[in-house]
């Protein structure tokens, strides 16, 4: 009975999101009576649909519109008459069918794929098409396996191959008491059900080995035969029958050894992996060796996306959700042992089913209105779309001039009154496919104000206001707002006026209160509808409450005094450390305060007032301290004092009594004691822990070793800190004995074709047990020689056994024993002599060229009998022996690649292409590689070339530039042209539309024409051959502004004259800067006046008064001054007197004082100058 009623609201609502609203609102559903709409589906089945035999089958089909919709269905594309079968029945005001299957009516003969059609006078909407399939669990087919026996430490895959069923079933592996077999990293379990051994041990014996499948729809298990696995030791087996057979070797196999991984699966070293965007990508390595492999994965392509990726069953299988086009790439899952590694590399491929961009959206438009309904949807490959109308193809749709479509669109222009119907998008690739309906109704309907008329509004002074007038109308209503009457529209500041019709006022003042009228309009009428606004007074806490310090037993009052505005009622609460008040009678709060009584230490805290009223609330808080009577000084926590008194007690052959007195705990309880021994005789001076014992002990029971001379301390340790160690212990002496163990990490392996190293690690002192140490070694070729070598060796921890066949297995034990006796009987150990070079090469060597980078090899394994020793691997040396271009040879390095033992083949990649290389292959072991191969020599085909050798602008003009350029070093392969590229940059560097030009190969420049005057340009140059373009250099350029700028344009910062004029500039500043450096050092008095009549001169005569004159000179002043040497001593003669500055200057030794001043006497005096001060340079 609801139904209309609800479809009436989504329509409005609909109408609304058209008019494109800036707020939802609640609609009146009673307005909306009598809206014609479209059907629209509202409920259906899934596109596939998988049902139960065992109940009625129920597909869902649900619509509404008005008028309320009929239905109808279509099975396998044709009408389904619903009336002619009387298992079929359809719910009533509903396309929901339901088939009555459990009366005896078998589920298979319905299985199809239906679809559903709701229909009404306005138009057809369409379900999807909804494919029923009965779910099947079948049985396993009888099959009786017989008993699997395998050798121990070899793989084994055990087959599950569960019957198809729909769903798929679920596997999983148990035995006969339903009991789940455990798995690990050895034994697990593949993504096809199959259970895989990396290598087999002999607890994998059983006869109980079940795969159950169970099948989720009908909730069934079915049961495979067991599976029966024998794990044989065949170097037992060899060894009874060889007793059985007068010492014949019936099984001459070789027992499995280590071995490198190899994986299970996938097999090969590529494989390739499509999934769905949006689905679970699971990637799988299982290997098989011996010990049992690590996998780990990396992405080679990127990064594995850590939030969305996981590692199962024991890192074998990588798990990645909700995939996405970033998850394709190469995955690499590397399986590795100490022997070696192997990897596996898996390109993923990801697709897409059709996917929404933009799903179809109803369209509700008034007569003479434009819209448009827009169907997006990506997918790989990309989504074909297909319109219907009506559900017929939109070809074969009644033809109306209003409506265009173009692809993924239909627009519709002027629509006329009775062009509403139901739109069908149908976007579709091999992965998939959407349907959705859209309908266009089309409507006149004069306004309606939907907001409740009269409505108060209520706000807090100074904060904003929203008065709503929401409203509906096809054509889409204009509102307008008026204040107190309809004088004057509302307009600008402070109003805000929004889409659907909302009137806001940022700030609220009391003069914004009042009545105010929404009126909305359209051409077929007008609406209106008055609201109320009013402006309240803020709640204020005027006193709030105070920090309080109350002592114990006290009572404390806080004060919280409130204004408010008088037509609201306020109401106020008060909280402690931001929770409720204790529920204690001596908490009694009130409207404006509140006492506590008998205060005691926990009611000291942050204590809030909150006032609140209908529209608004104020907050204070205050914090209350509670004090007692002074308090005791904390105690003073240390390290515990040193236990002491320690005795020895109870002595014994291997054991002894400790006992000790504790120390001073200083206010921390003791935790434990450490116990720490002193070994005399072999490391005197150096302490070792011996054991701890709980704090609340003070007696030890020491287990010792013999020969040792013990001295024993304690040390304690609390919270603070372990204490000193206590004085040592009296010296304990435990007598010698035999040797306990023997040594450890024997090893056999040789160093050269014919030797066998045999390595230990010796024994301490400690595990001697006695004196006279010695190691007696012992060996013999395996499974060869029944008696033992021996030799008796000291101080050594290696013993090297030489004359010994290339690479065969010794039983190697070592043993020790010292004046007391032999050690326990020694575990013995299988070892190799040492290996030779391989003497054969790898044979039918072959190359396959898989791209112009990357070739691939293959060979032949090389005999066993010729590795001569364990094959490591293969190795791959090659190099480029020149390039095809006639232009270009190159002698390239020598390179090599290395492949694991069990590889006949291997990828060389990082070629070169349109080159031609040599290559040969050698095996290898450990030590060293053996002959090569015969030299192949194969071409790669021409890739895309390198970037070429330069490219510039050469030339520059009004409209036009030249470009130049040279080939490329590296090119490929043969060059059929250049690409050039070009694009405008102005000034905010934003680009402008690229053009694009095909240039000849011979070509070497090139000018453009037609070009912008004073305009900046982008280039993009690239080479390319038959395989395309290569990588591209870019460069810029700009066009001049005048002809006269026609100069190329160089920078001239590089120009000679500039350079030049630079330098000369520079010149000039260091000239001034010395001359004003020693202007600034010859500061001050010259000094010789004074120096003559304080020495008095007798060559020279006094000087009359009148003869002293500024600036002129005698006679005798105007002739040549004399040129004197002075003495290598440093000295000035007597008769020099008459020498001047000249002379000085002459001289090497000048020298000055700090004001430049001469040292020494000028009149001649002789004696060694004074010391350097300054000189000048």
């Amino acid at each position: 009975m609801d139904r209309p009623r609800d479809g009436r609201l989504a329509l409005l609502l609909l109408l609304l999101g058209h008019m494109i609203t800036a707020l939802e609102v609640p609609l009146d559903p009673k307005l909306l009576e009598g809206l014609p709409q479209p059907p629209t589906i509202t409920h259906q089945s899934p596109k596939e649909y998988i049902v139960d035999p065992r109940e009625n089958i129920v597909i869902h089909c649900e619509a509404k519109g008005k008028p309320h919709p009929s239905f109808s269905w279509t099975r396998n594309g044709t009408h389904f008459d619903i009336d002619k079968d009387p298992k079929v029945t359809m719910k009533p005001h509903s396309g929901t069918l339901v088939i009555d299957v459990i009366g005896g009516e078998k589920a298979d003969a319905y299985e199809g794929v239906y679809q559903c059609t709701a229909h009404n006078q306005l138009g057809s909407a369409l379900s999807n098409h909804i494919t029923i399939r009965q779910s099947r669990s079948p049985l396993w087919s009888k099959e009786r396996f017989s008993p699997i026996v395998v050798q121990e430490g070899q793989s084994l895959v055990l087959h599950c191959r569960p019957p198809a069923g729909l769903p798929p079933p679920i596997v999983f592996w148990m035995d006969n008491n339903f009991q789940r077999l455990p798995q690990s990293r050895r034994v697990s379990q593949g993504l096809n059900g199959d259970l895989y051994f990396s290598n087999v041990l002999m607890e994998d014996s059983r006869n109980n080995y079940i795969c159950y499948a169970r099948f989720p729809h009908t909730q069934t298990i079915q049961q495979k035969q067991p599976i029966t696995v024998h794990v044989i030791d065949l170097d037992s087996l060899n060894d009874t029958m060889a007793d059985y057979f007068n010492d014949t070797d019936l099984f001459s196999d070789k027992p499995v050894g280590e071995r490198a991984p190899v994986f299970l699966v996938p097999s090969g070293s590529l494989s390739s992996q499509m999934v769905l965007r949006g689905e679970v990508l699971e990637l799988e390595c299982i290997a098989d060796g011996l010990p049992t492999p690590a996998v780990s994965w990396t992405k080679l392509s990127g990064e594995i996306p850590a939030h969305r990726a996981s590692l199962m069953n024991f890192n074998k299988t990588l798990r990645i959700s909700d995939v996405s086009e970033a998850d394709a790439g190469e995955y690499r899952c590397t399986a590795g042992n100490r022997l070696g590694s192997v990897h596996h590399t898996i390109r993923v491929s990801v697709k897409a089913a059709p996917y929404w961009i933009s799903a179809p959206r109803n369209l509700v438009l008034a007569p003479l209105e434009t819209g448009v309904i827009t169907c997006r949807a990506r997918g790989h490959p990309k989504p074909h779309i297909q319109w219907s109308m009506n559900g017929l193809p939109i070809e074969d749709a009644p033809k109306d001039p209003s409506r265009t479509v173009e692809d993924d669109s239909i627009i519709f222009s002027e629509v006329q009154t009775g062009s509403s119907a139901v739109y069908q998008c149908n976007a579709s690739n091999p992965h998939g496919y959407l349907l959705a309906n859209a309908f266009v109704n089309v409507l006149a309907e004069p306004p309606r104000v939907l907001t409740a008329p009269n409505k108060v509004y209520q706000v807090i002074e100074n904060r904003p206001a929203l008065l709503e007038c929401l409203s509906f109308g096809s054509p889409v209503p204009v509102v307008t707002w008026f204040k107190d009457s309809r004088s004057s529209m509302l307009e600008g500041d402070p109003y805000v006026f929004h889409k659907n019709g909302t009137l806001e006022i940022h700030v609220s003042q009391a003069a914004n209160g009042g009545k105010y009228t929404c009126v909305a309009r359209n051409n077929l009428g007008i609406s209106e509808n008055h609201v109320y606004l009013e402006v309240k007074e803020p709640t204020r806490i005027l006193r709030p409450p105070e920090y309080r310090v109350v002592q114990t037993n006290r009572d404390v009052l806080f004060e919280c005094k409130v204004k408010h505005d008088p037509s609201l009622i306020p109401s106020t609460s008060w909280l402690k450390d931001g929770g409720e008040l204790p529920e204690d009678d001596r908490f009694r709060p009130q409207l404006d305060s509140l006492t506590i009584t008998g205060v005691t230490e926990s009611d000291a805290g942050t204590y809030t007032c909150v006032t609140h009223t209908s529209l608004d609330q104020d907050t204070a808080s205050a914090r209350l301290t509670v004090v007692e009577a002074p308090p005791t000084l904390p105690p003073i926590y240390g390290q515990p004092d040193a236990p002491t008194d320690l005795e020895l007690t109870d002595p014994g052959a291997r054991s002894v009594q400790l006992t000790w007195t504790p120390g001073d705990e200083h206010n921390s309880a003791i935790k434990k004691f450490l116990i720490q021994y002193e070994d005399g005789l072999h490391q005197s001076g150096v302490w070792h822990n011996l054991t701890e014992v709980p704090g609340t002990k003070t007696t030890a029971h020491l287990k010792l070793s013999p020969y040792v001379h013990y001295s024993f301390r304690v040390l304690a340790l609390n919270g603070v800190g372990y204490s000193w160690p206590s004085l040592p212990s009296r010296q304990y002496r435990t007598n010698p004995a035999a040797p306990d163990e023997n040594p450890s990490e024997v090893k056999g392996h040789g160093t050269e074709h014919n030797n066998l190293v045999i390595t230990w690690k010796p024994l301490t002192g400690l595990q001697a047990n006695g004196p006279g140490l010695q190691y007696t070694v012992l060996w013999r070729q395996h499974g060869v020689e029944k008696d033992w070598t021996s030799v008796s060796v000291a101080n050594v921890s290696k013993f090297v056994v030489s004359g010994t066949p290339t690479f065969v297995p010794y039983e190697v034990m070592v043993r020790a024993q010292n004046a007391y006796g032999p050690g326990p009987e020694p575990v013995t150990v299988i070892g190799h002599s040492g290996e030779d070079f391989p003497s054969a090469a790898p044979g039918l060597v072959q190359v396959v060229v898989l791209n112009s980078t990357l070739a691939e090899v293959h060979w032949e394994h090389v005999p066993l009998r010729a590795v001569r020793g364990r094959l490591q691997g293969y190795k791959v040396h090659y190099r480029r022996e020149r390039s095809l271009h006639q232009h270009n040879s190159h002698h390239g390095e020598q390179r090599s690649e290395s492949f694991g033992p069990n590889r006949t083949r291997g990828k060389l990649p990082d070629l070169h292409p349109f080159s031609v290389y040599s290559l040969h292959v050698t095996a290898f072991n450990s030590r060293g590689e053996g002959p090569a191969s015969a030299t192949q020599r194969f071409e790669t085909p021409e890739g895309v070339p390198g970037v070429p050798s330069f490219f510039r602008v050469s030339a520059s003009d009004l409209d036009s530039l030249t470009l130049e350029w040279a080939p490329p070093h590296e090119r490929n392969g043969r060059l059929t042209g250049y690409t050039l590229r070009y694009q405008t940059v102005n000034s905010s560097h934003d680009l402008g539309l690229l053009d694009e030009m095909d240039l000849l190969s011979n070509q070497s420049s090139v000018t453009l024409h037609n070009l912008h005057h004073s305009t900046r340009y982008k280039f993009y140059f690239s080479a390319k051959t038959q395989q395309g373009s290569g990588p591209a250099l870019t460069e810029e350029a700009v066009t001049i502004l005048h002809r006269a700028m026609v100069s190329p344009q160089v920078d001239i910062a590089t120009q000679g004259w500039f350079i030049g004029l630079m330098s000369a500039i520079a010149l000039l500043i260091l000239i001034l800067l010395i001359v004003c450096f020693i202007k600034r050092n010859k500061g001050g008095k010259y000094p010789v006046k004074e120096k003559e009549d304080a020495h008095g001169d007798p060559e020279v005569q006094p000087m009359k008064e009148d003869d002293i004159m500024f600036g002129e000179y005698s006679e005798e002043d105007r002739k040549p001054l004399r040129v004197s040497r002075t003495p290598s001593s440093g000295t000035v003669p007597r008769d020099g007197s008459e020498d001047s500055l000249v002379e000085y200057a002459d001289s090497g030794d000048t020298q000055f004082n700090e004001d430049g001043s001469f040292i020494g006497q000028y009149s001649g005096r002789s004696g060694p100058p004074s010391p350097v001060i300054n000189s000048l340079v």
